[in-house]
């Protein structure tokens, strides 16, 4: 591909994800990325301030659109429905992108750093799920706890529909998801 075709961003996630499923990510350069894709070292670090990043790029945009959907729920929507708005905004994020999810998963369960990186995240996702509840009204300590287990059922769900066996939609395994742990919480 010549440097002036459209979408390098693009074309550098891809190309890094591809190689850091064909050779590991410790063993992947900068320079190998943005030769797979047909770009310069220079042209990389315009977009991404390191190879990690390629993998972790949508994460400001991912918190945005969660705090957002939390933020413009009905008033009267209980602080655990704000969060199924939140958990569906996300959902759909990923409409047609579960074979990229499924590799880039594999990367970031394969590294060690890459998975704290990760957690890190979700834990980012769920202080600032937690502070768009409390503007909404929400107490504490309930609006931690709907908080984090809506990044539970995030996580969880995420594992669920990137499986391979999986085929549902996203935002149906995360409903069945949160509607378990609603499950959990009201049997007896």
């Amino acid at each position: 591909m010549g440097r002036w075709e459209p979408n390098a961003r693009g074309r550098l996630a891809n190309a890094a994800l591809e190689l850091y499923n064909e050779h590991g990510f410790e063993q992947t350069t900068v320079m190998e990325i943005a030769k797979r894709a047909g770009l310069t070292e220079r042209t990389f670090f315009r977009h991404y301030a390191d190879k990690r990043e390629v993998l972790f790029a949508g994460a400001p945009a991912m918190r945005e659109l969660l705090v957002a959907a939390v933020t413009d729920a009905p008033p009267s929507a209980p602080p655990v429905d704000a969060l199924a708005a939140g958990l569906d905004a996300v959902c759909e994020m990923f409409v047609g992108r579960r074979e990229y999810a499924r590799k880039r998963q594999a990367v970031i369960l394969a590294n060690a750093e890459l998975h704290e990186r990760e957690l890190v995240k979700l834990a980012t996702l769920s202080a600032a799920v937690a502070e768009a509840l409390r503007r909404r009204g929400v107490t504490e300590p309930a609006a931690s706890l709907t908080a984090e287990a809506g990044i539970a059922v995030f996580k969880i769900g995420f594992k669920r529909w990137v499986a391979e066996a999986e085929e549902r939609e996203m935002t149906q395994v995360m409903r069945e998801t949160l509607d378990q742990l609603k499950n959990l919480t009201t049997s007896d």
